[in-house]
C-alpha cells in the first residue's frame, strides 16, 4: 500500500516594492532640522529570512509585511522598531497599532506616486499618530510643503539637492487657506478669531 503523499506547503510570495527599494541617507531633515539618521531601513525581500532571533540589533524600520509578521515576538524592542509602508499599503494596515510605533516611513516610488500623502495624513487625523512620520524614496523638493501639511515631519531625501536648500523650500508659503494636519483651522476661521 502507497502512502499519501504529503501537501505541498508554499510559502508566501515575498512582496516586491513598488519601484526601486527606498535608500537610507545618512543625513535628514527632522523637524525643521538638518540631523543624522539613526535608524537601519531594512529593504523588501531579501535573500536570507529575517526572524526575531535574527534581526540585527539598533534602531531599524522594518517593511510592514516583516514587521506584521514578528510584530508579537518584537514588543520588547517596540522603542527602536519603525515600520515602513510601500505606496500601496495603507494606514488602515497599520491602524491602531500605530500609537506602538516610534516612526512610520511612506514609500514614494516615484514623486508622481501620490498615494503616501494619504498615509501621512491618516496617521495623524484618523489615528492620533504623534511620533515621527518619515517620507522616503523618490519625492521632490516642490513636495516637501505639502508632505509637511499632510502630517510629515521627517524626509529621507535621496536626491542629489543639498538639504539646506530643501529646508529653505519648506519656506516657501507663509500661509496656507486650508485645514491640514499642521494646521486644523483654515484661514478664515483664525483670520475670525483675530
Amino acid at each position: 500500500m502507497q502512502k499519501p503523499a504529503k501537501p505541498s506547503v508554499k510559502k508566501p510570495a515575498v512582496k516586491q516594492p513598488i519601484g526601486e527599494q527606498p535608500e537610507n541617507p545618512a543625513k535628514l531633515i527632522l523637524d525643521g532640522a538638518i540631523v543624522d539618521n539613526q535608524w537601519n531601513l531594512l529593504p523588501l525581500g531579501g535573500e536570507e529570512e529575517i526572524t526575531a532571533d535574527n534581526l540585527a540589533s539598533g534602531k531599524l524600520i522594518l517593511p510592514l509585511s516583516l514587521w506584521l509578521e514578528l510584530r508579537e515576538q518584537l514588543q520588547d524592542r517596540k522603542e527602536e522598531i519603525g515600520v515602513w509602508l510601500d505606496s500601496d499599503e495603507t494606514a488602515d494596515l497599520v491602524g491602531e497599532h500605530a500609537a506602538e510605533l516610534p516612526l512610520i516611513a511612506a514609500h514614494f516610488p516615484l514623486f508622481t506616486d501620490g498615494r503616501a500623502f494619504t498615509v501621512g495624513r491618516l496617521l495623524r487625523e484618523r489615528y492620533g499618530y504623534t511620533g515621527e512620520v518619515r517620507a522616503v524614496g523618490s519625492f521632490i523638493r516642490d513636495q516637501l510643503t505639502y508632505l509637511k501639511r499632510c502630517g510629515f515631519n521627517a524626509f529621507a531625501y535621496q536626491g542629489d539637492q543639498p538639504l539646506e536648500g530643501l529646508l529653505e523650500s519648506m519656506a516657501d508659503f507663509s500661509d496656507s487657506y486650508q485645514a491640514a494636519a499642521d494646521q486644523p483651522r483654515p484661514i478664515f476661521r483664525r483670520r475670525a478669531l483675530a
